[in-house]
């Protein structure tokens, strides 16, 4: 069955669906995006969009993305190469007011972003940010450091998500994160058939903003990784922001229904 939003709130969800069009016949964009549209999000980030990789189809894996879901897309290319790029998407239902993407690429390692959107939901203001974070120690911290220049200490509500490559706890990401963006989830995404690695996420300030979070089992059998599904509340952030944190763990596995099978934006 499928998990309905909860009432007054916006629906995220952050997904690495490495690449969606490989060798693999059982692998490909159509179902990446008949299960991303079962949880009809609102705000969607996708890690490892790739258009290099062979394919008989002759759509462009950004722009189909894109023109399926229904949402303004904003593309963080990392890789581009005559035959294709790499990267990743932000995509929202409604048009940001603002949008940006910044450069937290590590000296001598492989190119990462982060990008930013300033959405007016019908909630309230949220600032969403997105990222693939990179794979050694070093460079997650320098960029760590990086996603909390953009977090800020505006006003608005916060949602910080993507895959974080953090399995570390000594000077990891999420350290430097929580106190910042109290509220997260701590689901086991990664490999997807047989979770053990935490790597996706998905950060909020202040803490009451996510009222709760779930993922997908039937991923696994298009992804390495597991998407994180959460519903967050946009409030205004006054005062101090509360120190204990909403820790989402329960795992809901959504069962495709018929409906939701065919049902794409």
């Amino acid at each position: 069955m499928t998990v309905p939003a909860a009432p007054g709130t916006v629906r995220v969800m952050t997904w690495n669906i490495h690449g969606a069009l490989g060798r693999n016949p059982h692998f490909d964009l159509a179902r990446v995006l008949a299960l991303i549209g079962r949880h009809d999000p609102d705000v969607v980030a996708l890690q490892e969009v790739d258009s290099r990789r062979p394919r008989t189809d002759v759509v462009d894996p950004f722009t189909a993305i894109e023109r399926t879901l229904g949402h303004f897309g904003l593309g963080a290319k990392t890789i581009v190469t005559a035959d294709g790029a790499y990267g990743q998407m932000l995509l929202t239902r409604w048009r940001p007011r603002r949008t940006d993407v910044h450069d937290i690429s590590y000296p001598e390692r492989e190119p990462r972003r982060a990008a930013v959107a300033d959405i007016d939901t019908p909630h309230g203001p949220c600032r969403v940010i997105a990222t693939h974070l990179g794979l050694t120690l070093r460079e997650r911290q320098s960029q760590a450091k990086a996603l909390a220049t953009l977090i800020g200490e505006g006003p608005q509500a916060t949602v910080v998500v993507g895959d974080f490559n953090d399995w570390f706890w000594g000077g990891s990401v999420r350290s430097a994160l929580r106190g910042l963006c109290p509220g997260r989830n701590r689901f086991r995404t990664f490999p997807a058939r047989f979770p053990l690695l935490r790597l996706d996420r998905i950060y909020c300030r202040p803490a009451g903003v996510l009222v709760r979070a779930f993922t997908d089992r039937d991923a696994a059998a298009i992804s390495d990784h597991l998407p994180v599904i959460a519903d967050v509340r946009p409030v205004a952030v006054a005062g101090r922001l509360q120190s204990d944190s909403p820790s989402h763990d329960e795992t809901i596995v959504a069962k495709r229904s018929a409906s939701a099978a065919s049902a794409l934006r």
